[in-house]
């Protein structure tokens, strides 16, 4: 105990975790707001520098944590200014796109707060409850995963506006799981050992193709007030969904965020459904973030990126300090999403939308190369080619989801 209690009443501790704190605010802010980059890619670089880092291992993991909060209340704004998310807001980018064309938003920017927020609110009294649940529960929901992930695609599919947008759907989800089948488990030769075949993927599969549909196009339109005009029930319903969804699958082998956001679909209002969507996929990603923690604590097993490489730089399991760290990180990304969100949206709807579009492109194609090499960029184009269907053909773009949901039945 004595080990847990001394740096939180130790000065030298705290002014070093506070400066590492920021700096992973800062990393998680810069990871959060390039459209392509993620907090894992960061947190892993820093677990590769870790052991030849001085001082306490522990404030590398404040860090990583740091990052990893702010990153997922950031990471929305990229997603709603450019239409380019990552794997844990792809479900939210286009209902929240389409948010934004409707001048609505400021508003998507603090529906997607209120997610995240709401989602570390309830990670202090459900914590023990869902730990204590999950760690006797999660093998028998791990051994029947393929059959709720079905149900959930059978849910996506039958939604659909038609039988025509539904046989579409279904096209667009087996041919994103054949894509997820050929690719996730490639480990290519890549210039940053961090990387991985997820941000092509996903870069491509969500985001060049609203880059490419926007070419010539007038980009963000002016923004009107910020309120937010979803009924109170609706709100609560939606952060409340995404975030439980996103706390049980932060136990769960192999599922991530997005998974979580499209399983708690369900508990969207559908005369609400694009706030709600925005509002279910930052809670999901926000508590799939800290109930991680719980996981990697409780199992001893690293569910994320940032988990991962809190393991590996055999960071000690002080939970005190890192829930503190946690928490502040989030009190931090509440407030850069509000005072950054309006901003880009701003600075996206002053420029020429066309030159960013391809800046933006070329700024995807960089970031493929640099996470997987060439094979990174074949994949991005591959998957932008497949990504740019579904809208032709009447369906949803979140049917591509299953580039990580299919290999998970099948698997």
């Amino acid at each position: 105990m004595d080990a847990l209690v001394r740096p939180v009443v130790e000065p030298g501790f705290a002014a070093a975790a506070l400066a590492c704190l920021f700096g992973g605010v800062a990393l998680g802010t810069a990871s959060g707001l390039v459209p392509g980059l993620h907090a894992n890619n960061f947190a892993l670089l820093l677990a590769g520098l870790a052991p030849s880092a001085p001082g306490d291992p522990l404030l590398v993991g404040v860090a990583m944590l740091g990052a990893g909060v702010v990153h997922s209340f950031l990471d929305i704004v990229p997603a709603l200014a450019l239409g380019v998310p990552d794997a844990a807001t792809a479900v939210a980018a286009l209902p929240g796109h389409r948010l934004v064309v409707a001048g609505r938003g400021r508003e998507a920017v603090r529906l997607s707060a209120v997610g995240s927020g709401v989602a570390v609110a309830l990670a202090v009294p459900l914590a023990v409850p869902i730990t204590f649940v999950m760690v006797r529960g999660y093998p028998v929901v791990s051994d029947h995963l393929p059959l709720v992930l079905s149900v959930v695609v059978a849910f996506l599919v039958l939604t659909e506006s038609s039988k025509e947008a539904a046989v579409a759907g279904c096209c667009a989800f087996l041919a994103s799981a054949a894509l997820g089948l050929a690719t996730l488990d490639v480990d290519p030769a890549a210039p940053l050992d961090a990387g991985g075949v997820l941000a092509p993927l996903f870069a491509g599969l969500f985001g060049a193709p609203v880059l490419v549909d926007a070419l010539g196009g007038e980009g963000v339109p002016p923004q009107a007030d910020a309120r937010i005009a979803m009924s109170r029930r609706g709100l609560g319903v939606s952060a409340g969904g995404g975030s439980l969804a996103g706390a049980v699958v932060g136990y769960v082998p192999g599922v991530s965020a997005a998974i979580a956001a499209v399983a708690a679909m369900p508990a969207v209002p559908r005369e609400e459904s694009d706030r709600g969507f925005v509002v279910a996929t930052s809670g999901a990603n926000t508590a799939n973030t800290i109930f991680a923690l719980f996981a990697l604590v409780a199992l001893g097993t690293p569910r994320t990126g940032v988990t991962v490489a809190i393991d590996r730089a055999e960071v000690p399991f002080a939970l005190p300090i890192l829930l503190v760290a946690a928490a502040t990180a989030a009190a931090c990304g509440f407030a850069l999403v509000l005072l950054v969100g309006d901003t880009y949206l701003r600075v996206v709807g002053n420029a020429d939308y066309t030159r960013l579009s391809i800046g933006v492109l070329g700024l995807l194609v960089t970031i493929s190369w640099l996470f997987a090499g060439w094979f990174g960029v074949a994949i991005f184009v591959v998957a932008g080619a497949l990504g740019l269907v579904p809208p032709r053909v009447g369906a949803r773009r979140v049917h591509l989801m299953g580039v990580l949901i299919g290999p998970l039945i099948l698997g």
